[in-house]
């Protein structure tokens, strides 16, 4: 089975927002990270590599599990 991914919308001071798609794991890791006293923080998306300085970040966003329209089981 496929590991689980979130869609995550990062934004920061202004009209910079970040779109990526990461496993649960690391939508859970940042949770933590914004929850503790770090500087920066590195993770993996679907497109490569981020850091970011969480002083920056003013919100995220963590969307539901994407609905899948069509025939499937």
């Amino acid at each position: 089975m496929a590991e689980e991914t979130v869609r995550l919308e990062i934004a920061f001071g202004g009209p910079q927002m970040l779109s990526v798609v990461v496993p649960l794991a690391t939508a859970e890791d940042l949770d933590r990270a914004l929850a503790g006293d770090h500087g920066a923080w590195s993770f993996e998306a679907a497109d490569g590599r981020y850091t970011i300085a969480l002083a920056a970040v003013v919100y995220v966003r963590r969307f539901a599990r994407e609905s899948r329209v069509g025939f499937g089981s």
